[in-house]
């Protein structure tokens, strides 16, 4: 057995732990879109090793379609976890919340977009390379997901034994790690180093993985409530929305009366 196999074993193993765990602790309530992703992972890495065994010369072709639908998930994920933090407030927020968070992280990834192309591999085919460019955009914005919640987690309310933040770091780990390999595989030819270095992905995510049965494996804290300055925010973005509506709602009204 090789390195790679060793690790795509071990991969497969950990996403059956974290698919156990998620339904145990039915995480699937609050992140479905994450659960469906780890299922997801499990059959498209079960579908890999049976090319592996039966087509290895198929195996280059079947990774690429699957790395489609696998880098969708990783964004809508990004949207899950966004609105999930956002769960103490939600009725307080106007309509529209979520689109307008989908909005922002569509805006972030246009401004982040430029900085994905010193992050592409040196031997990327022409018709592979928008694809690759808006895979490694994904993955920066999963490192900026990480760190605007780790960073602001005061603020938000949440800590490390909440399952958004375990969730991001996750990703944040495994995409950082691919980042710098994607940057040294700019920097160099096809050979023994260049594997070494895509095991090293594979090693980062049976990490990621691990981490994951290791946070899952434990009750998740109390959601706590957002800080004073949080909530102040919140209040003033719903209490403008519902400003609006009420001032929308008040004009025909007023039209009908006069008509009376």
């Amino acid at each position: 057995m090789t390195l790679d196999h060793a690790l795509l074993f071990c991969g497969m193993l950990g996403e059956s732990l974290v698919l156990f765990l998620l339904i145990r602790r039915k995480v699937w309530r609050t992140l479905p879109l994450f659960c469906l992703y780890i299922l997801w992972t499990l059959l498209t890495d079960l579908s890999v090793a049976f090319v592996i065994w039966k087509f290895p010369a198929a195996y280059n072709k079947v990774y690429f379609y699957e790395l489609i639908p696998d880098t969708f998930f990783q964004f809508v994920i990004l949207v899950e976890l966004a609105w999930s933090v956002l769960r103490p407030s939600r009725a307080s927020l106007p309509r529209g919340t979520l689109y307008v968070l989908i909005f922002l992280i569509l805006v972030a990834g246009a401004a982040i977009w430029p900085l994905a192309s010193f992050a592409m591999p040196s031997n990327v085919s022409p018709h592979a390379e928008l694809f690759v460019h808006f895979q490694q955009t994904v993955a920066i914005l999963r490192v900026v997901c990480f760190l605007v919640m780790a960073g602001f987690s005061q603020i938000l309310a949440i800590g490390w034994k909440d399952r958004e933040l375990q969730v991001a770091t996750g990703f944040g780990f495994f995409a950082i790690i691919s980042l710098i390999v994607a940057v040294l595989h700019s920097h160099q030819a096809v050979g023994k180093s260049y594997e070494w270095l895509d095991s090293a992905v594979a090693a980062s995510y049976v990490g990621t993985v691990v981490y994951w049965v290791l946070s899952f494996s434990t009750r998740e804290q109390e959601r706590r409530e957002f800080s004073p300055q949080m909530r102040q925010i919140l209040l003033q973005m719903g209490g403008g929305a519902r400003t609006d509506r009420m001032a929308l709602t008040d004009i025909p009204q007023k039209r009908t009366r006069k008509r009376d």
